[in-house]
C-alpha cells in the first residue's frame, strides 16, 4: 500500500471516529457534552486535527444526522408495508435519541427538497414513498409521503417528550397506518 493510500485510509478513519464519538457522547451525555475540546480528548488527537476534519460543532452535528438519515432509510427501506414502516420509524427515533434530534430538531443546514439535498435525506425520503405508492390509489404521492413523514415525526417526538400517554401508543399506530392505507 502506498503511503498516500495510507494516509487517506488513516484521515477517513479518523474522521469516522470524530463522527461515531460525538455520536456515543451524545446518546450517553447529551449534545451540550459535544463540545471540541471534549471530542479532541476522547479521540486523543489535538483539536487543529480536528478541525481539519470539520468546521466546528454544527458540521459534526451534521454529519452525525447525515450518518443517522442513511441508517434510518436503510431500515425503513426493508418495511415490506405501512405497519413495519412506521414501527421501523418510531423504534429508531426511540433507540437513537440524541441522532434523532441532530436529524430534526437541531439547528444544521441539511435542507429538505432541494437541489442540493443530500443523498441520505432523499433516501429517507424515498424508502417512506416506496411503501406508500402500493396504497396511495390515486392520491398524491409526494403530499402523502410529506404527510406520513410528519405525522410520524409527530408522534416520535410527543411520544419521547411524554406528551403522549405510552399506553395509547399500538392505538396511535392502528390509525395511522388505517388513515395511510385507506
Amino acid at each position: 500500500m502506498s503511503s498516500m493510500a495510507r494516509r487517506e485510509r488513516e484521515r477517513a478513519e479518523r474522521h469516522q471516529l470524530i463522527i461515531s464519538t460525538a455520536r456515543r457522547l451524545a446518546e450517553t451525555e447529551g449534545w451540550d457534552a459535544v463540545t471540541t475540546r471534549r471530542l479532541a480528548d476522547a479521540i486523543e488527537y489535538s483539536q487543529p486535527v480536528l478541525y481539519s476534519h470539520f468546521d466546528g460543532k454544527d458540521a459534526i452535528l451534521a454529519a452525525v444526522a447525515l450518518e443517522g438519515f442513511a441508517e434510518l432509510a436503510s431500515a425503513m427501506g426493508k418495511a415490506k408495508d405501512v405497519t413495519q414502516l412506521v414501527r421501523t420509524y418510531l423504534g429508531f427515533a426511540e433507540d437513537n435519541p440524541a441522532v434523532y434530534d441532530a436529524m430534526f430538531t437541531m439547528n444544521t443546514r441539511l435542507q429538505f427538497a432541494q437541489e442540493d439535498t443530500p443523498e441520505p435525506l432523499k433516501a429517507g425520503f424515498g424508502a417512506i414513498q416506496d411503501v406508500l405508492a402500493p396504497v396511495a390509489r390515486g392520491r398524491d404521492l409526494g403530499i402523502l409521503t410529506e404527510l406520513a413523514w410528519s405525522a410520524l415525526h409527530g408522534l416520535a417526538t410527543l411520544t419521547r417528550s411524554g406528551r403522549l400517554p405510552a399506553d395509547g401508543q399500538r392505538k396511535r399506530i392502528a390509525m395511522l397506518v388505517d388513515q395511510l392505507v385507506a
